[in-house]
């Protein structure tokens, strides 16, 4: 067995609870997400943490999927938890997208 300075594999079920459909429908890749004030102060653990720390400032799920290095769908369950229990919110999207936001959402979707 190989034990190098590798991160732990933990497999995605482990992250949901086994859950692979979000509770809040419409979440897109694209959809901005912003922490609500409370939400630091909240007792969350690993990615559901990091995700409120992150979206101190508007961030989307694609780009919170890149930077956790984890897959969307795992990401849409845990943002849709976060927003359920009140300490996430969606921003409004613009009617379009701005071509250096399609390329930036392209960009991090090949991250992973």
């Amino acid at each position: 067995m190989n034990h190098d300075a590798e991160d732990p594999v933990v497999r995605p079920f482990m992250l949901t609870g086994g859950r692979t459909q979000p509770l809040h429908d419409g979440l897109r890749i694209e959809t901005q997400l912003y922490a609500a004030p409370a939400a630091l102060s909240a007792p969350l653990r690993f990615e559901a943490r990091r995700i409120v720390e992150l979206c101190q400032r508007p961030m989307s799920v694609a780009d919170l999927s890149a930077a956790l290095h984890a897959p969307l769908g795992v990401v849409r369950v845990i943002v849709a938890d976060l927003m359920t229990q009140g300490l996430l919110r969606a921003g409004e999207m613009p009617g379009e997208l701005t071509t250096a936001l399609i390329e930036r959402i392209r960009d991090r979707v090949r991250a992973l």
